[in-house]
């Protein structure tokens, strides 16, 4: 039988087949033994986050507490009409800054002119016959005491004259009256303010009765801002500012500060000079007031903001609230020991101040902690300290 060569065309494939396969164990092995390799350079070199770090300072620190509040001003009337009729005049316009005893409205006065003229009438009435009754004595005390006429005559027109002589007292009390209704025909302002709206005009009929006054008028040189407190609030309260009473209290609590509705700071300090005799059954809450000057009448009576209360804390320990992470309700900071080792830790707020928060407990001055990228620590990783200049401890004095 025939050989077949040594080189087949099977043979040659068979051949080029294994080194196929000797080629990827080799790719597959340095692949592998660069990946291992990788993996050992990672374990043995973990890459080290650099961190800003700062360091937790004693300071004096504010802290403040705002209230919801409604804006009054110092007197706040509301104008009504004390005699019925048309209205003839309006002398001011709405939102004007009136005068004390600047006239604002003028009711028709022609029925209580009228009803003056009729009481000095009558008043001229009684006059004549008191005088007629005076007369009538003098006439009758001779007669008498010539016993002409009895002397029940005499006593009957001493009688009559002490009616006439009431009759005149009457008759001027009505002309007082009268003039006392006439000039309420001419309504004038009762103190300095601001005018409100005017739902009455010029025609309109109005009486004592109406029930809705004339304007309303709001004096806002000085305006009250009125807040208030619930008991576990008014408790603290008393605990924070010295004093044995509640007068000696007001004294010693700093100048108060108003928030107004688009969450700017009035320029101008208050004083709080009244707390209620009591709570409100129904809220269960104390009302405290205020007082703020208003020369530029910035503030109006209606205005709504928040009372803003300050105390301040000596050598108090401040941590930024960037720096804090809260988990379940609770607020914690990751510490920076002396190898640069970090670990979360609890603290106990006790208050804000600005964008600070004050500690009660959990860390202690002189404590490093981590300021930003929390986010991606872990417990007892090493972290390279940043040292930014400016990272320290924040002091707010106000």
């Amino acid at each position: 039988m025939k050989q077949l060569p040594n080189h087949t065309p099977v043979s040659n494939a068979v051949r080029k087949s294994n080194n196929v396969m000797k080629a990827m164990s080799l790719l597959l092995a340095i692949v592998l033994f660069a990946c291992n390799r990788q993996e050992k350079m990672q374990v043995a070199n973990p890459i080290v986050q650099t961190l800003p770090v700062m360091a937790i300072n004693n300071s004096n620190q504010t802290t403040f507490l705002e209230y919801p509040a409604s804006i009054e001003g110092a007197v706040d009337l509301e104008i009504r009409p004390q005699v019925a009729g048309t209205i003839d005049k309006v002398f001011v316009n709405e939102g004007a800054l009136v005068q004390k005893g600047q006239p604002l409205f003028k009711i028709n006065e022609l029925p209580y002119r009228e009803a003056l003229n009729n009481a000095q009438a009558l008043l001229q009435s009684a006059q004549a016959a008191a005088l007629n009754a005076q007369l009538e004595i003098e006439k009758l005390t001779p007669l008498v005491a010539n016993k002409v006429v009895s002397d029940f005559q005499l006593k009957s027109a001493k009688a009559a004259h002490q009616i006439a002589l009431a009759n005149v007292a009457q008759a001027k009390a009505g002309i007082g009256a009268a003039k006392i209704n006439l000039s309420y025909t001419l309504i004038k302002a009762p103190v300095t303010g601001y005018v409100g709206r005017l739902p009455k005009k010029q025609g309109s009929l109005v009486s004592t009765s109406d029930p809705i006054p004339l304007t309303q008028l709001s004096d806002a040189r000085e305006v009250h801002v009125y807040f208030s407190l619930s008991e576990d609030d008014f408790i603290s309260f008393n605990e924070k500012y010295d004093g044995n009473n509640v007068n000696e209290r007001l004294k010693n609590i700093p100048g108060v500060s108003l928030l107004l509705a688009d969450n700017t700071e009035y320029p101008h300090q208050g004083k709080l000079d009244m707390i209620n005799g009591q709570f409100d059954k129904q809220t269960g809450a104390i009302t405290f007031r205020a007082t703020f000057p208003n020369k530029s009448g910035l503030l109006r009576s209606g205005n709504t903001g928040k009372i803003r209360l300050s105390m301040v804390h000596e050598q108090a320990l401040s941590v930024p609230t960037e720096a804090t992470i809260e988990i379940q309700d609770k607020i914690f900071i990751f510490s920076v020991s002396k190898d640069n080792k970090v670990s979360k830790q609890p603290i106990t707020v006790l208050g804000t101040s600005g964008n600070n928060y004050l500690v009660k407990n959990g860390v202690k001055a002189g404590d490093r902690i981590v300021l930003k990228g929390m986010e991606t620590l872990k417990e007892g990783e090493i972290i390279e300290p940043e040292t930014a200049a400016g990272l320290t401890a924040v002091h707010i004095q106000k």
